[in-house]
C-alpha cells in the first residue's frame, strides 16, 4: 500500500516484478536502471539471496505530475523465482501496489510460468491483496527466439496459460534487447497511479 511522506510532500509506491526464474526479470529492471536519467532515478540497491538476487531502486516518473499536490515516487524490486526463495518473495510482496508478471516464452518453462501466477496469487491473498484488482502487467518475455531451433510459445499458448482468468495487458518483450521493457512500465505506471489515485479522494489513506 502506498506510503505519504507529508515531508517531503511525496506518494511512495511499490512495484514488483514477478516471475519464474530465469525469465528475465532482473534483465528488466537493470535495463531500466541502466537507461533511466540519473535525475529521476535512485541508487540501485542489490539483496544477494545465495544464488539469486532481489534488486531494488526508486524513479520519479516526470510526465505524471503531482496528485493533489504530491508527488509520486515508484520503488521497483525484483522478487528471486526459484521456489526455495518463497519466503523472500512473500516479504518483498508486502505493501506492493503494482506487478509486472514476467512469463518466460521457452517452451520448457510453461509449467513454471503457470506455477508462479499460481504463486503471485497465493502471496498476495496472503497480504489479504486480490490478484484481480490489483494493478497487474503480464510481459511475455524472450520473444526474439521465436523462430528459432529452440522452442517456444506462442502468444495464444501463453494467453490461455496465464491470462485467460485476468484479462490484463500483455506485452511482448525481449527484455535482453530492451524491446517492450518501457512499454510494460509506463501501462502498469498508469494503472498504478489511477488506483492510488482513486484511493486517495476515498480517503483510504
Amino acid at each position: 500500500m502506498a506510503f505519504i511522506d507529508m515531508k517531503r510532500k511525496e506518494i511512495q509506491s511499490k512495484l514488483v516484478y514477478y516471475g519464474p526464474g530465469r525469465g528475465g526479470k532482473t534483465t528488466n529492471v537493470l535495463h531500466l536502471f541502466r537507461t533511466m536519467s540519473k535525475q529521476v532515478c535512485g541508487k540501485m540497491v542489490t539483496i544477494d539471496t545465495r544464488g539469486d538476487r532481489t534488486l531494488f531502486f526508486d524513479f520519479l516518473p516526470l510526465s505524471v505530475g503531482k496528485i493533489m499536490d504530491l508527488t509520486i515516487r515508484i520503488q521497483v524490486y525484483t522478487v528471486p523465482g526459484q521456489i526455495v526463495y518463497s519466503d523472500t518473495r512473500k516479504l518483498v510482496l508486502r505493501g506492493v501496489d503494482g506487478v509486472v508478471f514476467v512469463a518466460d516464452a521457452l517452451k520448457i518453462q510453461q509449467q513454471q510460468n503457470i506455477e508462479s501466477i499460481r504463486d503471485l496469487a497465493e502471496n498476495l491473498k496472503g497480504e489479504k491483496l486480490d490478484i484481480h484488482s490489483l494493478p497487474l502487467v503480464l510481459q511475455y518475455n524472450k520473444f526474439d527466439l521465436a523462430g528459432t531451433s529452440i522452442p517456444t510459445l506462442s502468444v495464444e499458448e501463453l494467453e490461455y496459460d496465464l491470462n485467460r482468468d485476468l484479462g490484463v495487458p500483455y506485452f511482448k518483450a525481449s527484455a535482453i534487447k530492451g524491446v517492450g521493457v518501457y512499454e510494460t512500465l509506463r501501462e502498469v505506471s498508469k494503472r498504478m497511479i489511477r488506483n492510488i489515485t482513486q484511493k486517495l479522494r476515498e480517503g483510504q489513506y
